[in-house]
């Protein structure tokens, strides 16, 4: 019983944070009061909160942008990281794990460091506020991710499924599509959906290489707006934009927790 009613006081004071984000982004501008931030509101305003948030900060092209950097990039990253994966295991290459050590190796350099170069080349080759830079740039940060988890995955599959596809006559690109691919798509799925997540909430690389509202992630646009709130932006405009921002990561996980939590414990084989 005690052990109920400290997990229940530990729960509510942890959901505390979202109950004033819920209650403030859906109040009226016009009833928000500071000294009043815990007391719940009866009229939901939410989405017209949210609509003059994206007029004031012209989040529409910026969730674009972002739908299609965390859709794409992600895909081509889990494809390529399966490759590398497949390459290394399967196909048995040469000083392969010196191969995997030099991809995942770069993972382990803060992203501050890279800030600078990144910015400096795309620069010099015309990538800077572009959105097949961005594309690039999160395409490469998603690889060594997805080459660490299916390089694990592939170690488990017995290596006489491949042997028995070759002497059927098929070619290592066809038993790769055909065969390891379809046997690794939970892990896949697994994968994806953390680098959605990261795509999804990156500010610090947007940040630094874009600049027009086109081409620059959510995030970046929402802190801009966030930014404003002392010089004019009503507290539940910026609640509420941060709100609907954030949901679809959180519908993606809730929908695919199951597929997720399988698709991680099979690549930690």
């Amino acid at each position: 019983m005690i052990r109920r009613a400290v997990l229940v006081v530990l729960g509510l004071i942890w959901l505390g944070p979202t109950y004033l984000l819920l209650v403030n982004a859906s109040r009226p501008l016009e009833t928000y009061d500071p000294s009043r931030a815990w007391v719940p509101s009866f009229d939901f305003s939410l989405l017209e909160n949210f609509g003059q948030a994206v007029a004031n900060a012209e989040l529409g092209a910026s969730l674009a942008s972002t739908a299609l950097y965390a859709v794409v990039s992600p895909l081509l990253g889990v494809l390529v990281g399966a490759m590398a994966g497949y390459t290394i295991v399967v196909l048995r290459l040469r000083h392969g794990f010196v191969w995997f050590m030099l991809l995942f190796g770069g993972t382990i350099f803060p992203s501050q460091m890279l800030l600078v170069p990144l910015f400096m080349g795309y620069s010099e080759a015309g990538l800077y506020d572009d959105r097949l830079g961005m594309l690039l740039l999160y395409t490469a940060i998603n690889v060594p991710l997805a080459a660490f988890v299916l390089r694990n995955f592939y170690t488990g599959v017995a290596f006489s499924i491949f042997e028995a596809a070759r002497m059927d006559g098929a070619s290592t690109f066809r038993i790769f599509w055909r065969i390891y691919l379809p046997l690794s798509l939970s892990a896949l799925a697994a994968v994806y959906i953390l680098e959605f997540t990261f795509i999804w909430n990156d500010l610090i690389f947007g940040l630094v290489l874009t600049q027009t509202e086109s081409v620059r992630p959510v995030m970046v646009a929402l802190s801009g707006l966030m930014t404003d709130v002392y010089a004019g932006t009503p507290v539940p405009v910026g609640l509420a934009a941060g709100l609907v921002v954030s949901l679809p990561t959180v519908v993606l996980f809730l929908a695919t927790q199951r597929l997720f939590a399988r698709g991680m414990s099979l690549g930690s084989v």
